[in-house]
C-alpha cells in the first residue's frame, strides 16, 4: 500500500495542469528573506494535508499505541531542537516500504517498514531527527513555495505532489506526466545542500536528546548497502533523501570527535515493534512466528515478545492464551501503557466489564499522557453502556484536548447513548470542522437544529456555531478561487 493512492494522482494532476511550474518560480537556497510561506500558510498547507490523510488514505495507522509513541520519541527529540516551539505532530503510515517524510506545518510520517527495519531506538532517532530538520530549517517550505500568485489550493496540491514523491516516486512520476510542470520532478527530492543541512541538524538533535549518535551513520550505511544488492531498487526514502559517499563520511566524522555510549532502547519502542510484527498477515502465522522467536530465544526483550505473541492471540479471539502471555511479560517487572491496555481489552472481551475498567483507571494514573489509554477507556465505557460515565469522561479530557477528534466522536457517541439527538449532531459537526470537513460539519448543525430536543441555550449555542461555520465555507470557497 501507499499513501500517494489513486485520488492523490487524480488531484495532481489536475492542479499541475491548471498551474504549470517555471523554473524561475522556484526559491534558490537561501533565497528566504523575500519569498517564502508564511508558518500560518504553511501551517494550513500542512493541516490540510494530513486532514486527506487521516480521514481518507487507507494506509493511514489509525493505532494510538503506535501513534504515541512515535510523538513522545518525536517530543524528546523537538525538545532539544532548535525550534522546540513549532508544534510538531508524528503518525504511523502502515507500509512496510523503509521510509519517513516531513511535510508542511511539522507533520511528520513514519512507515511501519521504517520502525521494523531500525535494528535500535537510536537509528529510528537517527532518521527522526533528520526529518525534523527538514522542518526546522524551513526545506518542505521552500519546495512548496512557488510564487506568491497561486492560491492555496495550488499549494496544498504542490505539497500533495512532495508527498506522493517521498511514499512513491512512481506515483508522482504519474501525477506530472504530461503536465508542463516536468521541471517539478528535479524539485521533489531534496537537494544535497539540504540534505547535508539535515545531517548536520539531525545528529546536533540525535546529540542533545542522549541518543547514540552512530544510529544515524548506522541506519543509513546499512539501507545503502541492502540496495546496493538490488540494482535499480531504491527505496522510496533513498530516491527522495539522495545519499552520498561524502554524506556518510560527514557523519562518521562526527561521531568519531564524541566518545562511545551505548544506550539501550526503552521498552516501548521494543513493545511497539512486537505490535507491528503481530499485526501483519494472519493471527495464526504471528502466533507462529513468535512461539518461534521465543522457543530459539531470539529476541532482544522476551517481555516484548511475549506481549507481541499476547496480541496475536488477541487477533485470534484466543483470550485465555492471551491473557496468559500478557500475565508472563507483566512478571518481568517492566512498565508500559501498552502492556496495561491490551491486559484490559482482554478482560472486557472476556466479559469481565469490572476488572477491564479497573485496570484501565490504574493505568491512566501511572501514564497520564498516553492517549491511547484515554481512548480505550473511553470506548470500553461506551461499549459498556456507561453513556453517563462516557460523556462526562469525554467532556472533562476535552478541557485539556480541545481539538482531539476522537474525543469529539466519543461524545458524540455517548450523546448517542442517551437519546439526545441534537446533541449528538452538535459534536459530530465539532469532529467534522476539525477533519476540515466544513460541509459536513454545516450539515451535521442543520440535523441539530432540526432534532426537536434542545433547549433554548443549547439552541443558541448551536445556531451561533452554524453561523460561523458557513462564514467560514464562503472564505474557503473564496481561497480556493483565488
Amino acid at each position: 500500500m501507499h499513501i500517494a493512492h489513486r485520488f492523490v494522482a487524480g488531484i495532481l494532476a489536475c492542479s499541475l495542469i491548471l498551474h504549470p511550474v517555471r523554473a524561475d518560480e522556484l526559491p534558490e537556497l537561501g533565497d528566504v528573506a523575500s519569498n517564502e510561506l508564511s508558518l500560518s500558510t504553511e501551517k494550513k498547507i500542512g493541516q490540510q494535508i494530513m486532514h486527506q490523510i487521516r480521514w481518507q488514505e487507507p494506509s493511514y495507522l489509525d493505532d494510538s499505541d503506535v501513534e504515541a509513541y512515535l510523538n513522545q520519541l518525536g517530543g524528546q527529540l523537538v525538545a532539544v531542537s532548535n525550534d522546540p516551539g513549532f508544534g510538531y505532530f508524528f503518525f504511523p503510515i502502515n507500509d512496510l516500504n523503509i521510509n519517513a517524510f516531513a511535510m508542511p506545518g511539522g507533520y511528520i510520517g513514519v512507515h511501519t517498514g521504517l520502525i521494523l527495519s531500525a535494528q535500535s531506538e537510536s537509528e529510528l532517532a537517527g532518521v527522526m531527527a533528520h526529518e525534523i530538520s527538514h522542518v526546522t530549517q524551513r526545506h518542505i517550505a521552500r519546495q512548496v513555495f512557488q510564487s506568491k500568485k497561486l492560491g492555496m489550493a495550488s499549494m496544498v496540491a504542490m505539497g500533495l505532489a512532495l508527498l506522493a514523491a517521498r511514499s512513491s516516486g512512481q506515483v508522482a512520476g504519474a501525477a506530472i506526466m504530461g503536465t508542463q510542470a516536468g521541471v517539478l520532478s528535479a524539485q521533489l527530492a531534496f537537494s544535497r545542500d539540504f540534505e547535508r543541512e539535515a545531517d548536520r541538524q539531525g545528529f546536533d538533535i540525535l546529540r542533545k536528546s542522549g541518543f547514540d549518535v552512530r544510529g544515524m551513520s548506522t541506519f543509513f550505511s546499512r539501507l545503502q548497502q541492502a540496495v546496493r544488492l538490488y540494482e535499480n531498487n531504491a527505496t522510496a526514502y533513498l530516491r527522495t533523501h539522495p545519499l552520498t559517499g561524502e554524506r556518510l563520511t560527514d557523519m562518521q566524522n562526527r561521531e568519531q570527535a564524541l566518545a562511545y555510549r551505548q544506550v539501550p532502547d526503552s521498552i516501548d519502542f521494543q513493545l511497539v515493534r512486537a505490535k507491528l510484527r503481530a499485526m501483519q498477515g494472519r493471527p495464526a502465522d504471528a502466533i507462529k512466528d513468535f512461539e518461534t522467536l521465543l522457543h530459539e530465544k531470539k529476541f532482544a526483550a522476551e517481555a516484548a515478545a511475549r506481549y507481541g505473541l499476547a496480541y496475536a492471540f488477541y487477533r485470534d479471539r484466543n483470550w485465555a492464551d492471551a491473557e496468559r502471555e500478557v500475565l508472563a511479560a507483566r512478571q518481568m517487572k517492566i512498565s508500559a501503557a501498552m502492556l496495561e491496555r491490551l491486559l484490559a481489552d482482554i478482560r472486557l472481551a472476556k466479559g469481565d466489564v469490572s476488572s477491564g475498567l479497573s485496570i484501565y483507571r490504574d493505568a491512566m494514573v501511572r501514564f497520564p499522557l498516553h492517549m491511547g489509554l484515554l481512548y480505550g477507556y473511553g470506548g470500553a465505557l461506551i461499549g459498556a453502556q456507561y453513556f453517563d460515565e462516557s460523556l462526562r469522561f469525554a467532556e472533562g479530557r476535552l478541557q485539556s484536548y480541545p481539538d482531539d477528534v476522537r474525543l469529539h466522536r466519543m461524545r458524540a457517541e455517548s450523546y448517542a447513548g442517551l437519546g439526545r439527538k441534537a446533541q449528538q449532531h452538535q459534536a459530530l459537526a465539532e469532529a467534522f470542522a476539525l477533519q476540515g470537513q466544513t460541509a459536513a460539519a454545516i450539515e451535521q448543525l442543520d440535523l441539530a437544529q432540526r432534532a426537536g430536543d434542545a433547549n433554548f441555550y443549547e439552541m443558541s449555542v448551536i445556531d451561533a456555531r452554524l453561523r460561523a461555520l458557513k462564514r467560514q465555507i464562503l472564505e474557503e470557497l473564496k481561497e480556493k478561487r483565488n
